[in-house]
């Protein structure tokens, strides 16, 4: 990922399809830096309002995650 990649710098990223029946969901990702331990990505449905996002997410060590493109 570039330098200036949103999910480099704690930003967030939007990946996904639109929706619909049998087709995947869109996610969004948002890393957090840390100075003092690994940095976190959390991983949540974008279409989510506040509250429900509150019970809809994954968060793990950033370095867990790899790029999709990569991996094909």
């Amino acid at each position: 990922m570039a330098a200036s990649d949103p999910r480099q710098e704690g930003g967030t990223d939007t990946e996904g399809t639109e929706q619909g029946p049998g087709r995947p969901r869109v996610l969004s990702a948002t890393r957090v830096p840390y100075d003092d331990r690994p940095d976190r990505r959390t991983v949540y449905p974008a279409d989510t309002d506040d509250v429900a996002r509150m019970s809809t997410w994954l968060t793990a060590d950033a370095d867990a995650f790899r790029d999709l493109e990569a991996m094909r």
